[in-house]
């Protein structure tokens, strides 16, 4: 049970700390996934690989280079709502983080299931696609990924989009802000690694999701397209649930220095730990800009993806 046990004081912990040579390969491309995206069907899913590892992702478009880095759970297709729309105007990219489908999912003592490494991915697949700057959107665990990524390369973000970033340790920053976060640890978190660890993959999705969107009955009401989905990324989400420090702390002054334009989006209806979050980043990112999406919980661009792709295509559009 030290997993578990691990979990629950690190995001304790987390609340309340304050101070705290294949990389040059060309692309190749492989066919498209019959369930992952409709529209173009000369649309292919292409691969590259970064650290050592073969990242697949969606490339459609063109113009400046819109980049999209989805959460738990999640995978490319996460975005199938975002394609269409940012390809009229944009070239649009929509990639798989490491661990994530179709990508390869093998269980060894060297995998790292924490933040560091996708964001190290994510800035070695910017460079090596050479991209020049890009607008970078990103999602909950995804969106984490992509701040670190713009706080150590600035030079390769043109605008950042971060859609309810994790930043635990950032509500030290409010009063009660480690009641809203350890009640998230104990409600969600211990229980999704506690089913887990039981072996009941099925079910720790379900409460998974269920927490984080705040209807229990989500993964019940879910289309069979989106219970395969989530169940495909089961894998990744186990490996960050039970790594014991899956998120470096991060207090106000980490990322004041951000000079990227930087663009927040909280849902409405999302549970209240992620709009905490949402709030002390605006407030600790100077010149940054908070949007609240209507009718949309912590699944923002599948929820509600019209006022998503509104709100994100305004804010590239000026930046």
């Amino acid at each position: 049970m030290r997993p578990l046990l691990t979990l629950i004081a690190l995001c304790t912990v987390a609340i309340f700390h304050i101070g705290c040579d294949r990389n040059n390969e060309t692309p190749v491309s492989v066919p498209l996934q019959q369930d992952a995206m409709v529209g173009d069907t000369n649309t292919q899913l292409r691969s590259v690989v970064v650290n050592d590892y073969e990242i697949n992702y969606l490339d459609i478009g063109g113009g400046e280079t819109v980049v999209f880095v989805h959460g738990g759970l999640g995978d490319y297709r996460t975005w199938k709502a975002q394609m269409d729309a940012f390809s009229r105007d944009y070239r649009v990219i929509a990639i798989s983080r490491r661990y994530a489908y179709p990508n390869k999912q093998e269980e060894n003592d060297s995998n790292d299931y924490s933040v560091t490494p996708h964001a190290e991915d994510l800035a070695q697949f910017l460079k090596t696609l050479d991209l020049g700057p890009v607008h970078l959107v990103g999602h909950s665990y995804g969106a984490f990924a992509s701040l670190l990524t713009a706080l150590e390369y600035p030079e390769l973000i043109r605008s950042l989009t971060l859609g309810e970033p994790p930043v635990m340790s950032l509500l030290a920053q409010i009063p009660n802000g480690g009641l809203a976060g350890s009640e998230f640890a104990q409600n969600v978190l211990a229980p999704t690694a506690e089913a887990f660890l039981s072996g009941k993959d099925k079910n720790a999705v379900e409460l998974f999701i269920g927490g984080v969107l705040g209807d229990s009955e989500y993964f019940y009401n879910a289309s069979q397209e989106q219970k395969e989905l989530m169940m495909n990324n089961a894998f990744g989400l186990r490996g960050v649930i039970l790594t014991e420090n899956p998120f470096p702390p991060l207090n106000c002054e980490s990322v004041s220095n951000l000079q990227t334009p930087t663009l927040l989006i909280e849902g409405d209806r999302s549970p209240k730990v992620f709009g905490e979050i949402a709030n002390v980043l605006a407030h600790c990112i100077e010149g940054s800009e908070l949007a609240v999406l209507s009718d949309a919980s912590h699944g923002l661009e599948y929820e509600n993806p019209a006022g998503f792709n509104k709100i994100v295509l305004d804010f590239i559009g000026k930046n």
